[in-house]
């Protein structure tokens, strides 16, 4: 794989902030949902996610910068083994056939070069090289086998009340997945292990979550908007009306003299926080005033409000 910092497209100086906002862009442009018949972009989706998982992580990210592992996360080795850049026998682990080396006679056989041996001859045995050119001709890990993506569309009050979510993985496996707290729209859950199966082990399914729009409520950050409309009557003398929220229906009291754009709360009828508190549904008053009503008129005859409501505009 590439320079992580490259496929992000971040300095190696990027904050924590600026390599998500930048993962998430591509994660968002690259997507295989958005991108159906073009397999590079699901190649490049997986690259630029498997770089987000080792800059995310401040242990990974720091060792890569010293060198300590590569761009895969696996361990680099003494005189460029595991891939470093620059080492003279970068790449050798893999096994280079013996065609063109004829002085090392066949016991190297047609699956390429024994390089412990030859370090042995180098430096006089196994044990010249400081603990062994066994560990330092160890080949790499084997690979793990391919992540596995899915979407989840989770509607919007189940999202609020982080309802567990029934997911089908790939082998016809079904688990119950818990919603995380502080749940955006497009955000991405991993499950370890529940990828494709590789020679290193199973990869990773990742589940981007897509929260279905509501009817009637509408999110703002943690809080729940709803707009409810009051007849004037209700706005006058005051009532109890019934609302929906994500947990279900209430009952909710609307104070006498109230006014179209009052906004009431209802703590605790939100979205959940990262710190696991829960925001609030804000409700507005809306008056709904017939347009045509003979009953109304004929109660309003001779009478009319004296106050100047516009007199803050002084015009």
């Amino acid at each position: 794989m590439a320079d992580p910092y490259s496929i992000l497209g971040v300095p190696r100086t990027a904050s924590e902030k600026d390599i998500k906002s930048a993962y998430r862009a591509l994660a968002k442009e690259l997507h295989p949902d958005r991108n159906a018949g073009k397999p590079n972009a699901a190649e490049r989706f997986a690259e630029v996610t498997q770089a987000y998982d080792l800059l995310s992580d401040k242990d990974k990210r720091a060792r890569f910068d010293r060198g300590e592992i590569d761009a895969e996360g696996n361990p680099t080795g003494p005189f460029g083994f595991g891939g470093g850049a620059g080492g003279g026998f970068a790449g050798a682990q893999r096994g280079y056939r013996h065609d063109g080396f004829e002085g090392f006679g066949d016991s190297a056989g047609s699956e390429g070069i024994d390089l412990g041996d030859i370090f042995e001859g180098l430096f006089g045995g196994r044990g010249g090289m400081g603990g062994g050119a066994g560990a330092g001709a160890r080949r790499r890990p084997a690979p793990r086998g391919a992540n596995v993506t899915y979407t989840l569309k989770v509607p919007f009050n189940e999202a609020a009340r982080r309802e567990p979510q029934r997911v089908t993985l790939a082998d016809g496996k079904t688990i119950d997945l818990k919603l995380p707290p502080g749940l955006v729209d497009g955000q991405q859950v991993r499950l370890g292990g529940k990828g494709e199966q590789g020679p290193g082990g199973y990869g990773d399914a990742i589940i981007t979550i897509e929260i279905t729009p509501s009817p009637y409520f509408e999110r703002d950050g943690d809080n729940i908007l709803l707009e409810v409309p009051i007849s004037l009557n209700e706005a006058v003398e005051g009532a109890k009306v019934r609302i929906p929220t994500v947990e279900g229906p209430v009952m909710m009291t609307v104070a006498p003299g109230s006014s179209s754009g009052k906004i009431l709360r209802l703590k605790g009828r939100g979205f959940t926080r990262k710190n696991g508190e829960r925001g609030d549904q804000l409700v507005t008053l809306l008056v709904d005033v017939p347009a045509e009503d003979p009953d109304l008129k004929a109660r309003l005859e001779g009478w009319s409000d004296s106050r100047d409501l516009r007199a803050r505009f002084a015009i």
